[in-house]
């Protein structure tokens, strides 16, 4: 492991460390550098900091650079639900318990695996690890995901969701009976501080807004839809915890005692729509609930 120390000029104060380190380290991206940041490899006069955290003058940043691993990512024959694909992107309704792309401790069974056995074309702005891939949703959830087949197609996506003009709905079965038929939830994410596994609302965190509408009422649950003004690591089960109304099944935000047998939250990422890269034209793609979701709500 490699330590780099710099110290900070007049010049530079007042930018973002995340924003600072990435253009010093050049093979390294912005969140890569963030999550370095995140598991306390980055300290500012000794001490750790957040990704915001704005410079001063005579700063000394002493940064512990793990050496780059070799990795290689391989081609495997799994079954994936394709629902467009064209020369620039390919849409895929990802199954409940699939990770979207490798990595530490998890190299293969990805949705990145199948695709690149599927497709030998994706873009490479996001390296061996993460071909293609735009944006994520987690293991457990299902649903609706864009991955781009060459790097224009990457970039006039990623400025899409850059600037929250991407639509995303999600369904969401949640505990509790909502009170309210819709709202808004405007609450700021970050690494929990005491938990890093976890997200949290942090009062100096990233901006997350979520849009919700309740779609029907049962005894002890709702079943709500979300639309994201903004897409942060687990937004959605944070912002409905943060409500009083966790998802069922979630094992990170969600009650200690399940009263179903579930693989984890009941979260679908129903509708994705955003402005085709190429053909320059609003596309807006949509899937079913799957049979475990559809199955819980029969029980209900």
């Amino acid at each position: 492991m490699d330590e780099v120390i710099f110290q900070i000029n007049l010049d530079e104060k007042g930018m973002r460390i995340d924003k600072f380190l990435s253009g010093k380290i050049l093979d390294r991206s912005r969140s890569h550098i963030q999550n370095l940041i995140d598991n306390d490899a980055v300290l500012v006069n000794g001490k750790n900091i957040k990704s915001n955290y704005k410079l001063r003058e005579n700063d000394v940043i002493t940064m512990n650079m793990p050496e780059p691993e070799e990795l290689k990512v391989e081609p495997e024959n799994i079954e994936i639900d394709i629902v467009y694909e064209d020369e620039d992107i390919i849409v895929v309704n990802k199954k409940q318990g699939m990770v979207v792309h490798p990595a530490l401790g998890n190299y293969n069974g990805t949705l990145v695996n199948a695709l690149l056995y599927h497709c030998k074309d994706l873009s490479g702005i996001n390296g061996v690890i993460r071909p293609g891939i735009v944006h994520r949703i987690d293991k457990d959830t299902s649903g609706i995901i864009v991955v781009a087949k060459n790097d224009l197609a990457h970039s006039k996506l990623t400025e899409q969701f850059k600037v929250h003009s991407i639509k995303r709905e999600y369904y969401a079965l949640t505990e509790g009976v909502f009170k309210n038929d819709s709202g808004l939830v405007d609450q700021p994410l970050a690494r929990h501080p005491q938990d890093r596994i976890k997200m949290a609302i942090v009062k100096d965190g990233r901006r997350a807004v979520t849009h919700y509408e309740v779609l029907e009422r049962y005894k002890s649950n709702t079943l709500v839809k979300c639309s994201l003004e903004t897409g942060r690591t687990h937004q959605i089960r944070v912002h409905m915890a943060y409500l009083g109304h966790p998802l069922v099944g979630d094992p990170v935000y969600g009650y200690k005692k399940q009263k179903f047998k579930l693989e984890g939250q009941m979260l679908h990422a129903k509708t994705l729509g955003f402005v085709h890269p190429t053909k320059n034209e609003y596309v807006e793609f949509n899937s079913e609930l799957p049979d475990y979701f559809l199955e819980v709500l029969s029980k209900l």
